[in-house]
């Protein structure tokens, strides 16, 4: 709940106001799991709280460690539903991965979580205690160690449970409690075009937006990516020109390089002409394999040569080195696999096998 709804909830109770926000700064500024560790109230106070609620909507079923330093955490709702988080090192900062719902309705086709199909929505709760549980697993392994970032780009899609999205938003941002900056915070979607519009228009949190674009032009995106069948690239790219961004912000297009699909000198070429004119740079993910997808990622060299020809033709662009693959944790492989075994992809639709990972 957010910081007014714990003071309405206290004054419902008969309890003073400031008792709620007691409550909730504890739980979402110091991290408190139980009503006992909060010292400053009363026995009394804590005892009345504790038989009217409950604090921590999620569990930690596993944590898995990657050779990488990356941590995926499997975790399980009141409901026994499971969800994944990722805990990623980025240099001297963490960035964790969140999820916002059970499994996804979006239908990428080389996305694992998207065989999953679509369980339920993940409320706001469910969305910030992967945060907090996440800011407590990384304490106990690597006590110096702080989460800088946090991504919407687990399972889900974010775009479709929007108001828990919003909310969880709101609630990481307050500055009585978590304090994470807008800036550090990133959206993800696959380009649910009427939504965008929604969350240009927010004034209480302002995340930075991230958009899977994955293709150059609709053919390639509509076998990739079902939804471009409703909102094609040119109704998204339209939507992302409306979209207001702050000074010095950026829009980011992932783009998942699927070899003999999208990872042709042209295809870099129509790319560049997509994009001409966008405040945005292009992150370059390598397919990361899984058994639930047929495709493979392309070489090393077809990378190089891929991310060189963006270059040369004008684009900001980033290539991002795979991390926690051998544990199902990286990008397009959260489907809640717990036996952490190297994947092997179970058949190849185009291309040569997969490399090793690139460095």
């Amino acid at each position: 709940m957010t910081l007014a709804d714990a003071e309405a909830f206290a004054v419902a109770q008969g309890w003073q106001r400031f008792r709620g926000e007691q409550v909730w700064r504890w739980v979402h500024d110091k991290g408190a799991r139980n009503f006992e560790e909060m010292t400053n109230l009363s026995q009394s106070t804590r005892d009345e709280f504790a038989a009217k609620a409950t604090i921590g909507c999620l569990t930690v079923a596993e944590v898995q460690t990657s050779k990488d330093g990356t941590r995926k955490i499997r975790m399980t709702t009141r409901d026994g539903a499971s969800i994944e988080s990722v805990l990623i090192p980025m240099g001297e900062h963490v960035t964790q991965c969140i999820s916002s719902q059970v499994g996804c309705a979006v239908d990428c086709q080389f996305c694992a979580t998207a065989k999953m199909g679509l369980k339920r929505n993940l409320d706001a709760g469910e969305i910030v205690d992967q945060v907090y549980l996440g800011k407590r697993i990384l304490a106990e392994a690597e006590p110096a160690a702080r989460i800088s970032n946090i991504v919407y780009m687990g399972m889900g899609e974010p775009l479709h449970n929007y108001d828990n999205l919003i909310t969880s938003l709101k609630i990481l941002t307050n500055d009585k409690g978590a304090k994470l900056a807008h800036r550090r915070i990133t959206v993800s979607t696959s380009g649910l075009v009427p939504k965008l519009a929604k969350l240009g228009a927010e004034t209480e949190v302002r995340p930075n937006l991230a958009v899977s674009l994955n293709a150059p032009n609709d053919a390639v995106r509509d076998m990739i990516m079902p939804i471009n069948r409703k909102w094609n690239i040119g109704k998204l790219l339209a939507a992302l020109k409306a979209y207001p961004l702050e000074q010095r912000r950026r829009i980011t297009f992932e783009y998942v390089l699927l070899a003999g699909v999208n990872d042709s000198l042209a295809d870099a070429a129509q790319l560049a002409k997509l994009l001409r004119g966008f405040k945005c740079k292009v992150n370059l993910i390598p397919y990361n394999p899984h058994p639930e997808a047929e495709y493979a990622r392309p070489s090393a060299a077809q990378i190089d040569a891929f991310q060189n020809e963006c270059k040369r033709l004008g684009m900001s662009t980033y290539l991002r080195i795979p991390k926690g693959d051998d544990i199902d944790a990286a990008c397009g492989q959260l489907a809640n696999r717990s036996n952490g075994s190297p994947v092997v992809p179970l058949r190849i639709r185009k291309g040569p096998p997969p490399p090793p990972p690139v460095e």
